[in-house]
């Protein structure tokens, strides 16, 4: 029997899948960023139109999935399979932006790191020859993670100094099982890490270490050095989880001279007070399906290694005293669909 597996944790794609079309939606806040001329659409506000926060969520998934089916040239109807997640309970932001779609549905909680493993399991699943077309899109609001995870915005609470900033954006892809690139090549899966941080407000301090042991896991596995990669790219660490990431590899002898952050990219921290920088599923979702992927396409970078970062908790658990476990799964895209070793 033949196997796709590479080591521990990574599988080498057999038939690498495309990103056939791409493209994202986001509020204002992000649209005052540095990265503005890489979205697609950007609000006025951040309602889309919709009577609650809620719902505004899932109108920007909608939009974004169906700006990326117009760019893939595809009707909904053509696609195989849609993975979608979001940070709210039940994952109610995707289930009801999928209603009425009428596409084969399955519905994914990674927090932060939801566009990674959406990524993965649709590329693997193409890879498989379990279909032509899939779609991923993910998504997060400023407002409704505040009133899910924090306190109402009306109760005008203190953000600490490690806390960073929900981004208010959603991020769709479209892959094909055959197309011109750039192709997912590998795909890492990460493992549950928990080193004891129980600070809801530092979620960069919880993800490190789940970025750390995915990463220097896919290094060990494909045998590559971090130099491989023109960027090695999480999301979303911030600030601080962004130098414990780097101290561990540190440690080990790894120096990643190539590495940046969704969250310390989608906001300028001079002008915009986000404290350690931006978080939630659309953070890293609408920088690769805007900044990174167009990138890619204009020939500014040829190998990324995509490796979006999420803490599992939930109010809770955080109320009961619990840790807080993190993931982190890394997503190799390069321009080539048979990359050199």
């Amino acid at each position: 029997m033949t196997t796709k597996k590479t080591g521990s944790q990574t599988v080498t794609l057999a038939c690498p899948p495309s990103f056939a079309g791409h493209a994202n939606v986001v509020g204002k806040k992000e649209g005052e960023g540095p990265l503005a001329s890489s979205f697609d659409y950007i609000g006025t506000d951040d309602t889309f139109g919709e009577s609650t926060w809620e719902k505004s969520e899932s109108a920007m998934q909608k939009q974004a999935l169906a700006l990326a089916l117009n760019k893939a040239g595809q009707p909904a109807s053509n696609i195989d399979w849609l993975f979608a997640g979001d940070l709210l309970n039940q994952c109610i932001g995707s289930s009801f932006a999928a209603r009425g779609q009428e596409i084969p549905f399955f519905g994914l909680y990674g927090a932060c790191s939801t566009m990674g493993e959406g990524l993965a399991l649709a590329s693997m699943t193409l890879d498989g020859g379990f279909g032509e077309w899939a779609g991923v899109v993910v998504s997060s609001h400023f407002c409704t993670a505040e009133r899910q995870y924090r306190t109402p915005l009306e109760y005008g609470g203190q953000r600490t100094p490690t806390a960073q900033w929900t981004t208010t954006a959603a991020g769709a892809a479209i892959l094909a099982r055959e197309g011109p690139g750039p192709y997912i090549t590998h795909v890492t899966v990460g493992k549950i890490v928990d080193k004891g941080i129980t600070d809801t407000n530092n979620m960069g301090a919880a993800m490190a270490p789940a970025a750390y042991d995915t990463i220097s896991t896919h290094l060990k596995d494909t045998g590559r050095a971090p130099s491989y990669y023109d960027l090695i790219v999480t999301g979303d660490l911030g600030n601080l989880g962004s130098e414990l990431l780097l101290e561990l590899l540190r440690q080990d002898g790894l120096e990643l001279s190539n590495h940046t952050d969704c969250g310390m990219l989608i906001f300028d921290p001079q002008s915009q007070d986000v404290h350690c920088g931006g978080s939630g599923c659309g953070c890293a979702a609408s920088v690769l399906t805007g900044y990174l992927l167009n990138g890619m396409r204009e020939g500014k970078w040829n190998n990324i290694l995509f490796c979006p970062t999420g803490a599992l908790h939930s109010p809770t658990s955080a109320f009961q005293g619990e840790s807080v476990p993190g993931i982190c799964h890394a997503i190799a895209i390069s321009t080539q669909r048979s990359p050199q070793a």
